[in-house]
């Protein structure tokens, strides 16, 4: 019998204030609890969704053990309260875990097997830093597959500004002070607050507390502030820990559904997924990754980035943002480009950090009616890049 594809959309996304690894404001809370708040919170924004027709949880994290393990998806969604007919699954594609979460089960609405889904993802680097319990084959090394570099992601970074020596760690440095900038404004106009759940936080010394904004952004940052950082990963190297992401706790959650559905139940339709491209490059230089991956998808469509109005691409590393923008031919300061900001400042839970691009997509999307395609982009560990194109649902003329 043959099948008519569906349009899908963005519905909703939410996100728990992100917090520094460590000490931060999540020391003592679950991985898993944190998934929960946000599966309930999209439920009570949008109570016209009867939790019986969500057809699927696709939650993603990058260390799937403790309590980011047991089937995520699965063992979120019952805690959360849904029925317990509603089934879930775990994802991993390290970074690109939500951003997966999404195209996975959005291509499965396409294709007609759901109707609506909660996808995202979490990520306590606290409770589990990034390679815990991870036995990597000697086979990579031993023959050579890949680089010893490519498995230290800030080696890779490194590696980039070797291979892109236009990209200074002064250029790069002063990417990440406009990042903090772009924060602090998108604080102070209130662009972010609506995207947070406030998440209850529980610590044997103070008690309980709620956690209501991000820990990490450091406003004020200066280039003098930066200049003086160690470069932990290369004597005399580029990157730092102010040009870099930092290591993070969070959790985020998005809720697609098919057009036709979404309009059946009176939800939003923020945004439509159009398309999705992955790519793999070298894993030593994997910060590259959305290069490929985003002309693989303009190929596809036949499109250039001069069709693109927006692009929220997330800041692993300075040099990787300035890597794509360079070979696209797109300024550092570029007004399309995380207008309200990114990681280097609010933070990369890992796996948890494709949605909060997409949820700050949507939200610059109802405010520019004259923007019609943008894109959510991010590099992945091992060598990888991933690419999805977004149309605004708002659209009434111009780019």
């Amino acid at each position: 019998m043959p099948r008519t594809a569906r349009d899908v959309v963005f519905v909703d996304g939410v996100r728990t204030p992100f917090g520094k690894s460590g000490k931060g404001l999540y020391a003592e809370t679950r991985a898993d609890d944190m998934v929960v708040r946000v599966i309930r919170e999209l439920l009570r924004r949008n109570p016209g969704l009867p939790p019986e027709r969500v057809d699927e949880v696709a939650i993603a994290a990058t260390t799937q053990i403790g309590d980011q393990g047991l089937t995520i998806g699965r063992s979120a969604a019952i805690l959360a309260g849904l029925p317990k007919t509603v089934p879930g699954y775990a994802i991993d594609r390290m970074c690109a875990g939500a951003l997966t979460a999404v195209t996975t089960s959005g291509a499965g609405i396409a294709f007609g097997a759901y109707d609506v889904v909660i996808a995202g993802g979490v990520e306590h680097m606290g409770r589990h830093p990034m390679g815990e319990g991870v036995d990597p084959n000697p086979r990579f090394l031993s023959e050579k597959l890949v680089d010893p570099s490519a498995l230290v992601m800030g080696n890779t970074a490194e590696n980039l500004h070797d291979r892109y020596p236009s990209i200074t760690k002064e250029r790069a440095d002063a990417y990440a002070v406009r990042s903090q900038e772009k924060v602090a404004k998108a604080y102070a106009d209130g662009h972010l607050q609506p995207d947070l759940v406030e998440m209850a936080v529980r610590s044997l010394e103070r008690g309980y507390g709620l956690a209501t904004e991000d820990e990490p952004p450091r406003p004020g940052t200066t280039m003098e502030s930066l200049a003086g950082l160690k470069t932990p990963f290369r004597a005399h190297g580029n990157v730092t820990p102010g040009n870099a992401a930092g290591l993070n706790d969070g959790a985020t959650g998005a809720l697609l559904a098919a057009e036709d559905v979404a309009a059946d139940l009176g939800l939003n339709a923020g945004m439509r997924l159009v398309d999705f491209s992955f790519a793999g490059v070298e894993p030593e230089v994997m910060g590259v990754g959305p290069v490929p991956a985003t002309e693989r998808l303009f190929e596809r469509q036949g499109m250039s980035m001069d069709d693109i109005g927006l692009i929220e691409i997330n800041e692993a590393f300075a040099v990787q943002v300035l890597a794509f923008l360079e070979h696209f031919g797109i300024a550092d300061d570029d007004a399309r480009v995380n207008p309200w900001g990114g990681a280097i400042a609010l933070g990369h839970p890992l796996a948890s950090s494709g949605v909060r691009l997409m949820m700050q997509l949507a939200r610059q999307f109802a405010e520019r009616p004259d923007v019609r395609y943008g894109l959510t982009t991010m590099c992945v560990g091992m060598g990888m890049g991933g690419t999805v194109l977004w149309e605004n649902t708002n659209y009434e003329g111009g780019k």
